[in-house]
């Protein structure tokens, strides 16, 4: 079949794709932006790529006619605080008309499991959605999920950083809502297995794990399945306000997406029924399973999407292109060049940068960066980065945004993500004589930003030049 993959370069979609190619489908990614799409060559040659935003005018002449199932798999919840459930009702709607231009049969939601009549407006929105995509001219079948547990997955970094680096919590109520997870293996059973099934058709699904679990008992299991003992106390007084920093300091969230989930962390999110299991014939694995499948990818570096990569998880939502072009004029300029005897192993430090290995020199100066930049509303370093050695366009790299990997030509150019007064760009190039160009550039706003830069000229000095000659060496 002909699918539409809505989405395509988020966590689920991300996920989708090899599954979908595995099964024989061909497969039309709708991205915002075809140049930031993290796939390998192999699956790049093997679909479709298309440029919409479903918060754009309509153009039907972007899509193809001869679509045949849909995935729905957009969301807005991490960019705003106030008004992502207006951003999503019109990316609905504007998907119905394209789906209007095309043959397609079936639409594939992928939504929030609903149980109570006070809802949290990231549940609420994803109902409305569910509502506006009933009135589409196909069939639709709604998937509703709750806490997804896999690598990667915003959940399950959440609580993993809680757990490895806070083995004493206070914590507000909230933690004792229950809730049901599920393996992010068993979404994707889900997902997939429902193509083409009549009997899914114009119906809504609760899909879940066999556990239900508080968020307490989450952590509990979390730290149980990790071999270490933690110690959770729950106290009244932690506002939602409160609760949403208290997320952003300690974990990787971005605050946007902290104040959402706290707002729906206070409601129970339970399965009512396992209709789809029966229908598809699959056993869901536990919470302790799912966990121990997500260590597993992460221990054989196969984690093949991450939230973090998300352009919602730093400074920038779209045109992040626009950046591409270093800019030559206004700017400041710290410029390095080494000889280096083995590009090849060099090229290979540079594409370990970040995350793990970290920065070639002063380590302990980029911690502290990433430490006041987090003070001061940003994303610090806490994001790492998904793979160990592979860098694709759009990927977030500690407070870095990836804007072109290309090996062939030998340049990495990033994009910073921090809190500045003005924008920043940190490139490395491997030129035809095998010398190494590592050029940070400037570009500052106003006299403040002059006034930041001239201030760490010095740790310049130290760090660049250190970096540079690590990365060197092979």
């Amino acid at each position: 079949m002909k699918i539409l993959l809505t989405g395509a370069n988020g966590y689920i979609g991300m996920r989708l794709v090899p599954h979908l190619l595995d099964l024989g489908h061909e497969v039309v990614c709708a991205v915002r932006d075809a140049e930031r799409l993290s796939v390998s060559t192999e699956i790049r040659s093997k679909i479709e790529v298309v440029e919409i935003d479903f918060l754009h005018e309509v153009n039907p002449e972007k899509i193809a006619r001869d679509i045949e199932v849909a995935y729905f798999l957009i969301h807005s919840m991490s960019s705003s605080t106030t008004d992502f459930d207006k951003q999503e009702a019109i990316t609905a709607r504007n998907f119905n008309a394209y789906m209007a231009e095309t043959s397609v049969r079936q639409v594939i939601y992928l939504s929030g499991i609903v149980n109570e009549d006070n809802l949290s407006k990231h549940l609420w929105s994803r109902k409305n959605v569910e509502n506006i995509l009933y009135e589409g001219p196909f069939e639709l079948t709604v998937l509703r999920a709750g806490i997804i547990v896999g690598s990667g997955s915003s959940s399950f970094e959440i609580i993993r950083d809680l757990c490895e680096k806070l083995p004493l919590m206070i914590t507000p109520k909230w933690v004792l809502t229950k809730t049901q997870p599920i393996a992010i293996r068993d979404v994707i059973y889900f997902l997939t297995g429902v193509i083409g099934t009549i009997e899914t058709y114009g119906q809504s699904f609760d899909i879940a794990g066999p556990n239900i679990l508080t968020y307490k008992q989450m952590l509990k299991e979390y730290a149980k399945a990790r071999g270490f003992k933690n110690w959770i106390f729950t106290v009244p007084i932690m506002t939602p306000k409160l609760s949403s920093y208290w997320l952003y300091f300690v974990t990787s969230t971005s605050y946007k997406l902290a104040l959402n989930l706290v707002d729906s962390m206070k409601v129970e999110v339970i399965a009512k029924d396992n209709r789809l299991e029966k229908i598809l014939g699959i056993q869901t694995h536990t919470y302790t399973e799912a966990i121990d499948m997500a260590f597993r990818k992460i221990a054989q570096n196969l984690v093949v999407s991450s939230w973090k990569d998300s352009m919602v998880s730093g400074r920038f939502t779209k045109d992040l292109q626009k950046y591409i072009q270093v800019p030559k004029y206004g700017i400041l300029k710290d410029e390095q060049r080494k000889k280096v005897d083995d590009p090849s192993a060099v090229l290979e430090n540079i594409w370990k940068i970040g995350g793990e290995t970290g920065w070639y020199y002063g380590n302990w100066l980029w911690k502290i960066r990433g430490f006041l930049d987090k003070l001061w509303g940003g994303v610090g370093l806490r994001r790492g980065r998904t793979h160990p050695d592979k860098l694709f366009p759009g990927d977030a790299l500690d407070f870095w945004r990836v804007l072109l990997a290309d090996k062939e030509e030998r340049r990495l150019l990033l994009f910073a993500e921090m809190k500045l007064p003005g924008e920043a760009w940190l490139e490395f190039k491997i030129d035809e004589a095998n010398v190494l160009h590592q050029t940070a550039t400037f570009r500052p706003r106003g006299l403040r930003g002059r006034l930041y830069w001239y201030s760490i000229v010095p740790f310049h000095y130290f760090i660049f030049g250190g970096m540079i000659r690590n990365i060197a060496k092979t």
